[in-house]
């Protein structure tokens, strides 16, 4: 697709006029995270995304996309291990345990899973 190209004139010079895309969401701890490891491991994606000027919208989808995988985790690990507000009230310091634990083991599947894209086995 190619797109009309405007030119703005700089003395006796015409420069193209080029834009990056407006995009004001936050690519938050998942998407800086996604983003040093892109830029380490594969530079050839991280320029494109850079030069396309689609690195920012890339990395707050994946942000909003982890983020909501993982408080889907986290639902879904509380059910299956029984952890309840019922829990909460009769012992608050067993039900903070399981909730660091949930958390932490839901953070390595996003981890694993979307940051740094590994293959699940």
């Amino acid at each position: 697709m190619m797109q009309e190209m405007n030119y703005i004139r700089c003395s006796d010079y015409y420069i193209p006029d080029i834009r990056l895309p407006e995009e004001n969401r936050p690519i938050g701890r998942w998407g800086r995270m996604h983003r040093d490891y892109i830029k380490d491991n594969n530079p050839i994606r991280f320029n494109d995304l850079c030069l396309r000027g689609e690195l920012w919208t890339y990395l707050a989808d994946l942000n909003e996309q982890a983020q909501n995988r993982l408080e889907l985790i986290i639902e879904q690990m509380k059910v299956s291990e029984g952890v309840t507000e019922d829990m909460k009230a009769a012992d608050q310091m067993l039900w903070v345990g399981a909730m660091n634990s949930i958390r932490n083991r839901a953070e390595e599947v996003i981890l694993r899973e979307m940051i740094y894209e590994e293959d699940t086995v």
